[in-house]
């Protein structure tokens, strides 16, 4: 009775002691480098807002943090090894609306656990996609007036986008399959070559990254209809927003922070209070807001419950538009 009294008491002091360690292990934390998957390619948005955060970590927290790119699969790839490495903090990783809300639905099979998914940081930004058609192609000077044109010749007309099941093609999903109307998606692996092919004619009109799409269309290379967003864009103050025409569009490209699945929620936290802390500098909200983008910084719970709404947005859109699955 003795020894068993003595290893009862002994196992409750342990389990006090490791209670009792882990908020110090999350105010030590990091001790060491932590790398930063970016599931895309270096030079785009993702990788911009990875490397600006990344780089406001390094001095907040006094340890390096380095982003490294692992591109493929509509960002499946990177989010596959995210998903598969240690959960102590020391690996983590960008997400966006394609790889972390709509290829939840647009795919198959998932190099990670759908259910488990991933612990989400923080929102980091948001921005608007907008719009354009060339001109010559389309005779319309909104959106109202694009949706008769397009309604008079169905199918005829094309749009491109930056890949199958990005924000940018499914805004085109979300158009035809609201206002009632066929177009026919042209694909391209990249928004810069299919801008590109809208100002030369080749495609007649396109959903874009504001920051992208506004040097063409101050240009004068392509004409702006509306934005995505449900308020209007700073870069292009003059254009009016889609829901003014089809109440409650809103198709924006966001951008966040994730943790793999498991990673302690004081780490997370910590993490999350940094990144909120560095998006409400006065620097980087200039910073932000100079690149057409609405800066965010949010909780992980609140995070979670907008991830939520989206993937369950975009599954509507990707079932009503009969997208093929991947």
């Amino acid at each position: 009775m003795k020894l068993k009294r003595f290893m009862t008491i002994a196992a409750a002091a342990t389990a006090i002691c490791v209670v009792g360690l882990q908020p110090s292990h999350a105010q030590d934390y990091p001790t060491k480098t932590v790398t930063v998957v970016v599931p895309f390619a270096a030079g785009g948005n993702t990788d911009t807002f990875g490397r600006l955060v990344a780089e406001e970590l390094d001095k907040r927290l006094g340890q390096r943090f380095i982003v490294e790119n692992k591109p493929g699969a509509g960002g499946n790839i990177g989010l596959g090894d995210l998903a598969r490495s240690k959960p102590d903090g020391y690996t983590i990783g960008m997400g966006t609306v394609s790889s972390n809300a709509i290829n939840q639905t647009l795919y198959k099979a998932l190099p990670y656990d759908k259910e488990k998914g991933f612990a989400p940081i923080s929102l980091i930004a948001s921005l608007p996609n907008v719009l354009v058609v060339n001109p010559d192609k389309i005779k319309a000077n909104n959106v109202e007036e694009l949706i008769a044109f397009l309604k008079t010749e169905p199918g005829k007309h094309t749009y491109a986008s930056s890949g199958v099941g990005t924000s940018i093609h499914l805004a085109g999903e979300l158009l035809a399959t609201k206002a009632g109307i066929k177009i026919t998606h042209v694909p391209y692996k990249g928004s810069s070559q299919a801008i590109l092919d809208v100002v030369a004619g080749h495609v007649d009109m396109m959903f874009d990254n504001i920051p992208t799409a506004a040097q063409q269309v101050k240009a004068g290379k392509v004409k702006a209809l509306a934005v995505t967003s449900l308020g209007k864009a700073d870069l292009l103050p003059d254009v009016p927003t889609m829901a003014s025409t089809i109440p409650g569009f809103e198709a924006t490209s966001w951008h966040g922070l994730f943790a793999p699945p498991g990673t302690p929620p004081e780490i997370v936290e910590k993490l999350s209070k940094e990144v909120q802390a560095i998006i409400a500098e006065p620097a980087m909200q200039e910073k932000l807001k100079a690149m057409g983008v609405t800066p965010v910084g949010n909780t992980p719970a609140e995070f979670q419950a907008f991830i939520d709404k989206e993937t369950a947005k975009w599954a509507d859109v990707i079932k009503a538009a009969n997208v093929p699955l991947q």
